[in-house]
């Protein structure tokens, strides 16, 4: 079946090179009434409609078979249209590039073996999306407090500045290291302390990957839609704390990739 937790366009089903395609986006309850401005991969022009089957349907588009997928474009429409769509009712996302040979077959291969588990899925997810909070450390500030706690760091780096570029490479390396893993302890502190701060606020929480090694946290939140002002209360809360420190930013409501859990297919 279609894996409705993964991004990307691995696993892309294969279709034939000519004809028109069904390009699928995700998951949602049947009585969903499809908004006629929304647009999917393949431009304004595209229309987005809904295949029902039972209590479920999934978002589609039509699509050129013969045409690559991949572009910047084409992920952005994917994830716009499933961002906007989990502002307003709940999605099961599908992974990006995910695309079936006709509306029959999504029913047949999809929206029937799995009706049961999508729709009590969606039944989890009603009223429900995710946010992401991603917060990065100033860097003057988060090497000046590592200095103060690491003598060691601090005196390895006044060494390298009396040693030629050449003769320090060695030493640039250990510090580099070394503040690295200092920067790891931290991140995984405040990583903790935000998620205990926010828990009361969330439904469920997931900690992501650093995607840069100067992040202080990249948290995955599952929040009730009408609880969005409290969330946003507790980050503001930290940002006064940690101002100058650590800057944080609050991305959704978003499509809840990081809280699927595709059925046995």
């Amino acid at each position: 079946m279609t894996d409705t937790s993964t991004r990307g366009q691995e696993g892309q089903e294969s279709a034939p090179d000519t004809g028109v395609g069904v390009y699928l986006y995700g998951i949602v309850p049947a009585d969903v009434q499809v908004s006629d401005d929304a647009h999917g991969v393949g431009g304004p022009s595209t229309a987005v409609t809904l295949v029902r089957h039972g209590e479920i349907g999934a978002l589609v588009s039509e699509l050129e078979l013969g045409r690559p997928l991949g572009t910047p474009d084409d992920l952005m429409a994917h994830e716009r249209l499933l961002d906007a769509t989990a502002a307003e009712v709940p999605v099961l996302p599908i992974r990006f590039g995910a695309v079936m040979t006709s509306s029959e077959a999504v029913v047949e291969e999809l929206l029937a073996p799995h009706h049961d588990d999508f729709r009590t899925a969606l039944e989890e997810l009603e009223g429900r999306a995710e946010y992401v909070v991603k917060a990065r450390y100033v860097e003057q500030a988060v090497l000046a407090e590592v200095l103060e706690e690491q003598p060691e760091v601090a005196r390895l780096r006044e060494e390298i500045r009396s040693l030629p570029e050449d003769a320090s490479r060695e030493a640039r390396i250990q510090l580099g290291e070394l503040v690295n893993g200092a920067v790891s302890v931290k991140r995984e502190a405040d990583t903790q302390e935000l998620l205990e701060a926010l828990a009361p606020v969330c439904v469920l929480t997931s900690v992501r990957e650093p995607t840069h090694e100067q992040d202080a946290a990249h948290i995955a939140l599952l929040v009730e839609l009408d609880r969005q002002d409290d969330l946003e209360e507790a980050l503001d809360r930290f940002a006064s704390r940690w101002e100058g420190r650590v800057q944080i930013r609050l991305l959704g409501p978003l499509a809840p990739y990081d809280f699927i859990v595709t059925p046995a297919g």
